[in-house]
């Protein structure tokens, strides 16, 4: 496969998924780890994508400093944080990770509604802050950063979340499947994000059509404990109905 070609399926995996493997990005290629990484490197280089220990990340995620920042398919992920808006009322206790769709969604909120949120991702802690509402509290879950994700993990944030029963959980996923559930890269992320499910009475995934139908190593839960899966495509569309089937809501 020719460089140009490699470079451009790098980048689509890397823009949907916001965070890849070196060793899943070989697979997908069929080419050497060495291959990869200097792929991955040249890429770097270009500011196409930001490399990471073991991986690449996109230019978009989690970078909340920059409003001017790439973010991929940002006109789908404004009518997804659109759509996700409904599904507030005044007084949700909110659990929420960060994730450019949520960090979108975070943007529109409502400056009319009292909302309590918790979240364990630094981005997302500091979008909610720097609001011009006060009406809405914001604690931050604590625990070991991970460099990647800047989201703590780790045995003191999940047991945080013990003392927790939030009134919806707004879930950034990376991967959802029909038959392997919702997955993760990482395993302390999966860990995290599966604690979270465990600590609302309602689950809700914002994602781009793009990421369903994809797995990834480790599992976070399976797809019938998402409540409502909120997606830019019309609810009757043909590539939702196997969701529909599932009893999922969809929006």
């Amino acid at each position: 496969m020719e460089k140009k070609k490699r470079h451009q399926i790098i980048l689509n995996e890397v823009h949907i998924h916001n965070r890849v493997l070196l060793t899943d990005l070989a697979d997908i290629l069929n080419v050497s780890m060495d291959t990869v990484r200097r792929d991955v490197k040249e890429l770097d280089i270009a500011k196409k994508l930001r490399k990471v220990h073991g991986g690449a990340v996109s230019n978009g995620f989690n970078i909340y400093t920059d409003r001017t920042r790439e973010i991929y398919d940002l006109g789908n992920k404004s009518i997804i944080a659109q759509k996700a808006i409904s599904l507030l009322k005044d007084g949700d206790v909110i659990l929420i990770s960060g994730g450019s769709t949520n960090l979108e969604f975070a943007k529109l909120l409502p400056q009319k509604l009292d909302l309590t949120f918790f979240t364990p991702s630094l981005p997302m802690a500091i979008e909610l802050t720097s609001r011009e509402s006060k009406r809405n509290e914001v604690y931050f879950i604590g625990g070991k950063l991970s460099w990647d994700s800047q989201l703590a993990v780790g045995g003191s944030a999940i047991n945080t979340l013990n003392d927790i029963k939030a009134d919806i959980c707004f879930l950034g996923a990376g991967y959802l499947d029909l038959e392997k559930g919702i997955t993760e890269v990482d395993w302390e992320i999966a860990q995290m994000k599966r604690a979270m499910i465990n600590a609302s009475k309602r689950f809700v995934s914002l994602s781009i059509s793009e990421k369903l139908n994809t797995s990834n190593r480790y599992k976070i839960c399976e797809i019938h404990a998402l409540d409502t899966l909120v997606t830019e495509l019309d609810p009757k569309d043909s590539i939702l109905s196997e969701y529909r089937k599932k009893g999922i809501n969809l929006l």
